[in-house]
């Protein structure tokens, strides 16, 4: 059966189990083959991925750190300013430079190619929806996308230069240089910028939840406490072992938090209105 065919029947809902699977199927090789492209084309463009994005961070003359300076001059603070990264970036394996090549490589096709992966898997979840399930779901892929270039940002910009400078700054004794193997600073660098950006889609979590109905803002509220120790232990977890990179990450996901409350809120308002406009109309 043709592609078309396929799609046709997946959204007039009348497809069998093998078709769903064969619907899937093409979904998914088309959100593959995004990828492949922009992972292609990161691993021509090497001089400007490589040279300047992943290696970025671990230059002295980094945007983030530029601003900081620029800040510590304006409110005269000399701390804030790094003006010094005293580690240097080695490839200690044969295959070192080529493997974080093709890593980063996919990283950076992966991140450009996140709204259509999302929107392929929404095109495939959303004729499963009724229709108030999926009126009240308009701009999904826009707002999760939105959320995770956010926390990919932040986790680039702010997250990993703070946690690159603090960890290079670090020395149990003076006679211990910091020579950082390749593998270890793409990974950590990876790591930073992936558990932001997926950290980034609590608010669109509690959005789901609360219209499922199996979250409040009540309920939120009175786990506040809860929620925020489960935060600093993912904090903790998915960041380097420095209590900076745990609190920069756990602040803005705290703010998140606090805004699903209000989204579940708002959701609850709506949903009041709702009902009272349906009673009204059975009265009459």
């Amino acid at each position: 059966m043709a592609l078309d065919q396929y799609q046709e029947e997946e959204e007039e809902g009348g497809m069998s189990f093998l078709d769903h699977l064969e619907a899937l199927r093409w979904h998914l090789l088309r959100s593959v083959s995004a990828i492949l492209i922009f992972t292609v084309i990161a691993f021509l463009a090497k001089s400007i991925v490589f040279g300047i994005i992943i290696l970025g961070p671990s230059k002295i003359d980094f945007f983030t750190y530029r601003w900081l300076c620029q800040l510590s001059d304006y409110v005269g603070v000399p701390a804030l300013c790094i003006d010094e990264l005293p580690f240097t970036i080695q490839s200690r394996q044969m295959t070192g430079q080529f493997s974080m090549h093709m890593t980063s490589s996919l990283m950076v096709g992966f991140i450009v190619a996140f709204p259509y992966v999302f929107w392929e898997v929404w095109k495939f979840i959303s004729p499963g929806l009724y229709d108030k399930e999926r009126n009240a779901a308009r701009g999904a892929v826009f707002f999760v996308s939105l959320l995770f270039f956010l926390g990919a940002a932040f986790g680039y910009f702010i997250l990993a230069p703070l946690s690159i400078n603090f960890l290079a700054n670090y020395q149990l004794d003076p006679s211990i240089l910091n020579e950082f193997d390749i593998t270890s600073y793409v990974s950590t660098l990876t790591m930073l910028v992936m558990a932001s950006a997926i950290m980034f889609q609590l608010p669109v979590v509690v959005y789901f939840l609360a219209m499922s109905g199996l979250v409040t803002s009540g309920m939120l509220r009175s786990y506040r406490r809860h929620a925020i120790v489960v935060i600093l232990i993912l904090a903790a977890v998915i960041t380097p072992p420095d209590v900076i990179s745990q609190i920069l990450i756990a602040m803005p996901i705290l703010v998140l938090y606090e805004a699903g409350i209000q989204i579940a809120k708002r959701l609850e308002k709506k949903r009041a209105i709702k009902e009272a406009e349906d009673d009204v109309d059975d009265a009459l």
